[in-house]
């Protein structure tokens, strides 16, 4: 039986689609969301993002390192104190009150609580524009500044666009390529910068295949190429001092989403799991890579792993990450016909989706599949019969309708 990789459908970065607006007004929010990604993407840096021009001492280097690692480690306290000994020991050098931004980022990237960190968040970039701006009135070339200041520019541009504030995303978009830019022409050739060029390079010709449609709105921007954009990225995982975990996070989400190459995909998840155990993000990925690559034994313990952490309290495993461990455990008991227990998982994963969707989503709606299929195989028919009518109310997921239709003629199993 396959098992179907459904991606979660409310998340704080995804923007619903409201009924009744014109398709053409759909299709201008849609082109410029991803004109905004490729722009902001052209100068954005990660957790990481001291540059290896960045002249710092030692003991700054050592601390920011440390620091960043606690970020990607849920370790938010640990990763502040880290970053404010950076501000004590060099207070006019933006690094320190840049990573200590990127905190928040993280708290927000992670985090449903949608608005709970925002202002924290805003007001420490703030902070570092105002840190930049002290050191580019008295010398404008300085790169350090420049550097920190696209960057901040960057991801407070981010942070506008999953909160669809596109004016403002567009602004700091706009002024941040420009800064980007200036530094590439400073330090060309510099694998830190290469995380930037190369989703750039990726995704402008991606984009521009995937949406033709598209083509004159990105005709100002230029031009991308896949191939040099993914061999900047590899070149960026591997030698850039600062960005090298984030260039893995985005070849991850590449090999994934667009590349369909699950082998690479599971090898960078297991790396970066293995670097960072306590990443819900990172452990969620590798689940789905094990998942695809049919690692069953090995993919039901980590998905249980996950719902206990979840139990467990820990940071960044919410009941978005339980509800989908819940799918997956009830799957893998299902296919060895432990139907009873199955359907147990089934069940809260069910009432986990009808707290956490607005609407039916992708797993309310396969979940409910599965559940009809156990009935038939059970011999409850009847009960059968009431779940595919229930599907066919719900909106359409990949063929959940004919699916239906077609075991209300005749049986599943049968």
């Amino acid at each position: 039986m396959k098992v179907d990789i459904i991606e979660p459908e409310i998340s704080q970065n995804r923007n619903q689609t409201i009924a009744g607006v014109p398709p053409y007004v759909k299709i201008y929010n849609t082109s410029i969301k991803i004109i905004l990604i490729l722009v902001v993407s052209f100068f954005i840096k990660p957790v990481e993002s001291p540059a290896q021009w960045v002249i710092m001492k030692n003991d700054a280097d050592s601390l920011v390192r440390l620091g960043s690692d606690y970020i990607y480690n849920m370790q938010y306290d640990s990763a502040s104190s880290c970053f404010k000994k950076v501000m004590q020991i060099y207070p006019k050098h933006p690094a320190g009150y840049f990573l200590d931004a990127m905190v928040e980022w993280w708290r927000i990237w992670i985090s449903h609580d949608k608005g709970k960190y925002d202002q924290l968040f805003l007001s420490k970039i703030e902070k570092v524009l105002q840190v930049c701006k002290m050191i580019l009135d008295s010398n404008s070339t300085d790169l350090n500044a420049l550097f920190f200041k696209g960057g901040s520019l960057g991801y407070r541009g981010r942070y506008y666009t999953i909160r669809s504030n596109w004016l403002s995303a567009a602004s700091d978009a706009r002024e941040g390529m420009k800064i980007l830019l200036d530094c590439n022409e400073k330090a060309p050739g510099n694998h830190d910068i290469m995380l930037g060029t190369g989703i750039y390079n990726y995704f402008a010709q991606k984009f521009q295949e995937s949406y033709p449609i598209l083509a004159p709105i990105m005709a100002f921007l230029p031009k991308g190429d896949k191939e040099i954009g993914l061999l900047q990225l590899q070149a960026s995982a591997r030698y850039a001092r600062y960005t090298a975990t984030e260039a893995k996070v985005v070849l991850q989400q590449i090999y994934e989403q667009f590349e369909k190459d699950n082998a690479k995909c599971t090898e960078i998840s297991q790396e970066l799991f293995k670097k960072y155990p306590k990443n819900p993000y990172f452990h969620r990925m590798l689940g789905r890579c094990y998942v695809l690559g049919g690692i069953q034994d090995v993919a039901e313990r980590l998905w249980r792993d996950i719902l206990n952490r979840h139990i467990a309290k820990q940071p960044g495993y919410d009941p978005f990450m339980a509800r989908e461990a819940m799918y997956y455990i009830a799957i893998y008991l299902m296919q060895r016909s432990d139907y009873n227990m199955a359907l147990k998982y089934f069940y809260k994963c069910d009432e986990a989706s009808r707290v956490l969707d607005q609407d039916p989503s992708g797993f309310m709606v396969k979940l409910n599949l599965n559940v009809a299929y156990i009935y038939d195989m059970q011999g409850r028919r009847d009960l059968a019969v009431l779940q595919y009518n229930k599907i066919l109310k719900f909106r359409q997921i990949d063929n959940s309708h004919e699916l239906a239709r077609h075991y209300l003629s005749r049986p599943y199993g049968k």
